[in-house]
């Protein structure tokens, strides 16, 4: 399943939703086109829901947040901090995001980009993953199955039929993905709204241990779902995704209505 499959899976449940391409990707405004900042992708979230909760026939009190991979830790970030947020759905959240035998050199071409931006030059914008797998910073299982998986994906969402879709990102994406740290923020600050995470058994691109301790970490109402046999772009697609979509349907709307309990 892509996005707008799960959107209308949830749709078909009597959920209100909403999706949007993030800001200076595919349909949505913003310079420069195709730059990753997760700290201002978790602002216009917030920003997001303050929309969503003034829609017609939508319960302001009710407001759930869903994501997935990048997805699944800039929502865990937005209801960090937007404490509106009633449940999060967090899927196969990604947590790491360099490798330090790669940030060097990959450091002194963003160094490099800069300094050319300075003189008037477009930022300079590279594919996230190679056809090895490979990525600039080494993240998301770069050179290994997860860095395939997700080359192979990108084709995917190519070949779906997305026009305003660019398989590039800035070379400064990787500026603000390396300052990042989700992983502290969350374990930090994501103490009071109830959370689910669903964990691929076999994710090459976020290890799954570091979803388990993630998740160990939470103080608040919270629920794991291990997916057994499942990768970390496939972990709705095929035999049993039916299973781990009724889950998430089952916490969500538990959480909206306030029947968790510790």
């Amino acid at each position: 399943m892509l996005l707008p499959d799960v959107a209308e899976w949830f749709q078909g449940r009597s959920f209100h939703v909403l999706i949007y391409d993030p800001r200076s990707i595919g349909d949505s405004d913003g310079l420069p086109r195709n730059q990753i900042n997760p700290l201002q992708q978790s602002e216009d979230l917030s920003d997001i829901v303050t929309h969503v909760s003034a829609l017609p026939g939508v319960d302001s009190s009710r407001i759930l947040l869903w994501g997935m991979s990048f997805g699944g830790t800039v929502s865990g970030c937005a209801a960090a901090v937007d404490r509106r947020v009633k449940g999060l759905v967090m899927v196969c959240p990604i947590l790491r995001f360099y490798d330090n035998n790669k940030r060097d050199k990959a450091f002194a071409l963003l160094t490099k980009d800069r300094q050319s931006q300075l003189r008037g030059n477009e930022p300079l914008t590279l594919a996230p993953f190679n056809s090895k797998g490979e990525n600039p910073i080494g993240m998301a299982g770069s050179g290994g199955p997860g860095g395939l998986e997700a080359y192979q994906f990108m084709n995917a969402v190519i070949d779906r039929g997305a026009p305003n879709f660019r398989n590039k990102i800035t070379l400064q994406s990787y500026h603000k993905l390396a300052m990042w740290r989700p992983k502290e923020l969350l374990q930090e600050m994501l103490d009071t709204t109830p959370v689910m995470v669903i964990t691929p058994e076999l994710d090459t691109m976020s290890p799954p241990e570091d979803q388990r301790a993630l998740f160990d970490a939470f103080p608040q109402q919270k629920e794991f779902f291990l997916a057994k046999g499942k990768g970390h772009l496939t972990v709705l697609s095929g035999e049993g995704s039916e299973d781990i979509l009724l889950a998430q349907e089952a916490f969500l709307r538990a959480a909206a209505e306030g029947r968790l309990k510790r």
